[in-house]
């Protein structure tokens, strides 16, 4: 019941304050590459694939689910969340754009939008893997085609921006 008084508090102690919206915080998400539920992941991803495996330690004691995250540690991945950076920062990114991997259509842009800090269109989405390496993921050539334009692209399996979480924690 405090948020109109702290607003306005906020907007006379500086009123250089700018408003920002929806797509201010998508942006700076998809930079840091936080997943974004229903786009991203869903309850048909599993943890290790979408990358959080961070979330299902195999340390810890019985959880649910935890038997599954085993087999499929054992097993191996199908597939990757992988975040992409076009080369070319023109183009926007919102989802469902097709990914290129080498030359060969493997999967759409789960979410997309302008990165401000990395300069560019940033995008994320599964890359099939299986019985493949991290280093085998990130030596390959990627593309994503942007309305009927391919355009060379960088991949990544760690957030592009702030990959350390240095300035999350500051």
């Amino acid at each position: 019941d405090q948020t109109a008084h702290i607003f306005e508090s906020l907007v006379e102690a500086d009123p250089t304050l700018k408003l920002c919206g929806l797509h201010t915080l998508d942006s700076c998400r998809i930079e840091k590459a936080y997943r974004h539920w229903g786009h991203d992941i869903t309850d048909e991803d599993h943890v290790l694939e979408a990358g959080l495996g961070f979330t299902a330690s195999r340390k810890k004691p019985a959880y649910i689910g935890r038997d599954a995250v085993l087999r499929k540690q054992d097993a191996g991945l199908d597939r990757k969340l992988v975040q992409f950076r076009l080369t070319d920062p023109e183009p926007l990114l919102f989802h469902n754009e097709a990914v290129v991997r080498d030359g060969k259509i493997v999967g759409p842009i789960t979410s997309g939008n302008y990165g401000h800090h990395l300069g560019g269109a940033i995008g994320m989405g599964y890359v099939p893997c299986t019985g493949q390496t991290d280093a085998d993921i990130l030596g390959s050539t990627y593309e994503i085609e942007v309305a009927g334009v391919r355009h060379r692209a960088t991949a990544s399996l760690a957030p592009m921006y702030d990959p350390k979480s240095e300035r999350v924690r500051a």
